[in-house]
């Protein structure tokens, strides 16, 4: 847990060695591992355990009845909300208390980009670009280049010009099916040049989705050993390497509870700060080392006094001030000599 709070990247792997470490163990709050890293936004770490730990609970909630997604959600760590997704977390789980979905808790506390990007991903909930068919070509490149060596008329040719003389440029996200996205499916098909050399594609057929779990790399490999007391994947479901997994979770977008926040704008609750539903903080773990006696005043001077010890540092503007000091002194010393001389 404290690695996963402070993101010691390091040494998760290193305690995925030992077998006695429970990644489902919860603290007094109820926050697991998983919590913790994606509240946090260790998206690096939160990988990681959906990855190679085979036990780990996803949907697993902490005191108050929240979920890792949910945390991520109102944190606004949107990569952690990405990765929960693909690993199969519900999106459609509700807090007991207010009620509300991870989607939900977003635009509550004003996580706009957290929103988009849930919103995205249901719009897409497979990963196309993980694809057996790789097409170089661009399919609308050819309307485009004939749409622009066609003949035009003065009218149209005049209005163009002018149009381009009076139209800002302003940075916005690629299109849909445009030619950026065209490059991610070409560069990451699964028939690409590259990754038929480079790579080795252990899913081929299952390809990462919103609401289905993925199976772990020690699952793949055959090398977790389940317990008799958890539950066996739905059969019929989608496979791995003839390796089943469960279910789609993916249900339509559930509607607003009647209350009187459900009359307002939906603007309004996008951009709405966090002084309703107060931030919450990662929790925060304090290490303390065993008391000692504190030295005693004179054992202090004496080790400032010895040269041969490490002193710190002296900042520059200290010595400027030291220096400004002594020479004040200076002059005042020799103020004071020549009005002792001069009677």
């Amino acid at each position: 847990m404290v690695a996963c709070c402070k993101g010691f990247v390091d040494i998760v792997p290193l305690l995925r060695q030992c077998p006695h470490v429970d990644v489902n163990q919860q603290d007094k709050e109820g926050n697991t591992a998983l919590m913790m890293a994606a509240q946090a936004g260790h998206i690096t770490i939160v990988n990681y355990l959906l990855n190679y730990y085979p036990a780990l609970d996803v949907d697993r909630r902490d005191g108050r009845g929240l979920t890792a997604l949910m945390k991520a959600a109102v944190q606004g760590q949107q990569d952690c909300v990405a990765a929960l997704l693909l690993a199969g977390a519900d999106l459609q789980a509700v807090d007991p208390i207010k009620g509300k979905t991870a989607r939900e808790w977003a635009a509550f506390t004003g996580r706009f980009e957290t929103t988009v990007r849930i919103r995205s991903l249901l719009r897409r909930p497979r990963a196309e670009q993980f694809g057996t068919c790789y097409l170089p070509e661009w399919p609308a490149l050819a309307g485009l280049v004939a749409k622009a060596l066609s003949p035009k008329s003065r009218s149209q040719r005049l209005s163009e010009k002018i149009r381009s003389l009076f139209t800002f440029r302003f940075p916005r996200d690629p299109e849909e099916d445009g030619v950026m996205d065209h490059m991610v499916r070409m560069t990451t098909a699964l028939a690409s040049p590259f990754v038929a050399t480079a790579c080795q594609t252990v899913c081929p057929d299952s390809p990462p989705e919103v609401g289905k779990r993925r199976l772990s790399v020690p699952e793949i490999l055959q090398q977790h050993v389940p317990d008799a007391g958890t539950a066996s994947p739905v059969a019929g479901a989608a496979s791995c390497n003839g390796q089943a997994v469960s279910e789609i979770r993916l249900l339509p977008p559930r509607c607003p509870q009647s209350r009187l926040l459900g009359f307002l704008p939906r603007r309004l609750l996008l951009l709405r700060g966090n002084s309703i539903f107060p931030r919450e903080h990662v929790p925060k773990i304090k290490l303390t080392k065993a008391s000692s006696p504190p030295a005693s005043r004179r054992e202090w001077r004496h080790r400032a006094r010895d040269k041969e010890l490490l002193q710190p540092p002296k900042w520059r503007y200290k010595e400027l001030q030291e220096e400004k000091r002594a020479a004040k002194e200076a002059g005042n010393e020799k103020k004071r000599k020549k009005e002792g001389k001069g009677p």
